[in-house]
């Protein structure tokens, strides 16, 4: 007997639909970036995996992204193409503009401790270049603006990945907040110095000359070491705080910081225990200094980038709560 579709009752379906209403679509999933789900527009990700173990284990598996260490390379390029000009331009700021031989000494000192091999190579070189002719000196200003954005570009786009945030600025917008942190890290530099070199004339002065002795290398050490510290610690914050595209409240940063200032200081002299066994000189003849501070770059971004991601897990996992990049008044002060 054939089958009379009119006799149909109204609810039967087809394939798991009713004929009268259209299927619903699937809802579309969130966007996944970072240290958590970045939610849209006005929406809460709720962080339910809370405590170190989770956290630690969120940021083994960020670092062993791809893209981690293809930022981290990037960085660590145009840190090192930076690096040289930055140098040249402290010692002409100390020689020509302070008239400071305590100052410049200190130059030689500071990057003595920040660099972890090379050091005298690297110093006695840049000191060549500091010489009356002012075309050296605007060509490594040129070059340090020039390198300086290529190194917080890729930076902005790695934090804004661990902070949820899907729209990076534009071209001329990263450019005038790297040329402001470019500044700010110069500026930093200097008053370190400064206040290093004033500290060594009120020793020196202390001690009625008499310098020469342990007491006051320990002391000056110590001091120099100090400064240089806090001026790292401060250059974390600085990047936390201000690159990403979104308003992040300085007490989700400041800790964190401070943790990979000290943490980055232990790590380089890790980095010097394990040279002689790296032995990069045996493999790269005398490009070796290159290639160990190029090293020393790379492990520095990626440290950077760890206590970024860690920043914003422990941010949200405490808060709960990824708010709106785009409304930053509703970001905690």
């Amino acid at each position: 007997m054939p089958m009379n579709l009119k006799d149909e009752p109204a609810s039967k379906t087809t394939f798991g639909f009713s004929p009268t209403t259209k299927p619903t679509p699937a809802a579309a999933p969130a966007p996944s970036s970072g240290a958590a789900d970045a939610p849209l527009a006005g929406d809460r990700t709720i962080i339910h995996a809370q405590g170190i173990g989770p956290q630690m284990i969120a940021l083994a598996r960020y670092l062993g992204k791809t893209e981690v260490h293809t930022y981290a390379f990037s960085v660590a390029a145009n840190t090192i193409l930076s690096l040289f000009p930055f140098i040249v331009l402290l010692l002409t700021l100390s020689r020509r503009v302070f008239h400071s031989a305590a100052m410049e000494a200190v130059v030689g000192e500071m990057m003595g401790s920040f660099l972890p091999a090379g050091q005298k190579f690297v110093m006695d070189n840049m000191k060549l270049l500091v010489h009356p002719h002012k075309g050296t000196q605007v060509f490594s200003a040129v070059m340090l603006l020039v390198t300086s954005t290529g190194v917080f570009l890729p930076l902005e786009v790695a934090l804004n990945d661990v902070w949820g945030v899907t729209k990076n600025r534009n071209y001329l917008h990263n450019q005038l907040v790297s040329l402001g942190l470019a500044a700010a890290v110069g500026a930093l530099a200097i008053m370190s110095i400064a206040l290093t070199a004033g500290q060594r004339t009120i020793m020196t002065w202390v001690f009625f000359g008499h310098t020469d002795n342990r007491f006051f290398s320990l002391v000056a050490f110590i001091v120099l070491k100090f400064f240089a510290i806090i001026a790292g610690i401060l250059l974390f914050f600085l990047i936390y705080w201000i690159l990403p595209n979104r308003r992040i409240p300085a007490r989700a940063v400041l800790p964190t910081a401070i943790a990979i200032g000290l943490i980055w200081e232990l790590a380089k002299y890790l980095y010097i225990l394990a040279l002689p066994w790296l032995d990069f000189r045996a493999v790269y003849g005398p490009f070796y200094v290159s290639v160990s501070l190029m090293m020393w770059a790379f492990v520095s971004g990626l440290i950077l980038l760890a206590g970024a991601h860690f920043s914003a897990t422990r941010y949200i996992s405490s808060t709960g709560v990824v708010t709106d990049p785009l409304e930053p008044e509703k970001v905690e002060a």
